[in-house]
């Protein structure tokens, strides 16, 4: 019996970025307003963003099928997290930043490290 941890985790992280991707594309007028954060001038400003979350979540589907077969797949993952919590972090730290991207930045930084620990492990060979 697999019970590889890892499936789970990337489950659940192909959730959180696929259906966050998904609110970011269809609402995000509504979120910007939630949140009082000014939007941008452009729809394309928050889709492009939405539709990258949507392709990071179909890859993270990928990964949780067989983590070890796509062990080489978590390290755009890795990127991903360190891109974007850096960058929330260093203007929150710099320029200021909305709460909202804070939490955000902060679910991240917990997928980052577990991500980290993902793609070191092996699975041990019968």
């Amino acid at each position: 019996m697999n019970n590889d941890w890892r499936k789970g985790l990337f489950y659940i992280s192909a959730l959180y970025d696929g259906l966050l991707g998904l609110a970011f594309f269809c609402c995000w007028p509504r979120i910007f307003d939630y949140f009082h954060i000014t939007p941008p001038n452009h729809p394309g400003y928050a889709q492009f963003p939405a539709l990258l979350l949507i392709i990071f979540g179909l890859l993270f589907l990928k990964i949780a099928r067989d983590p070890e077969a796509n062990r080489d797949l978590i390290i755009y993952g890795i990127l991903l997290k360190i891109a974007y919590a850096g960058l929330v972090f260093w203007y929150h730290v710099t320029t200021g930043i909305p709460p909202m991207w804070l939490w955000c930045a902060w679910i991240d930084t917990a997928f980052l490290i577990l991500f980290i620990v993902a793609q070191r492990k092996r699975t041990a060979k019968a």
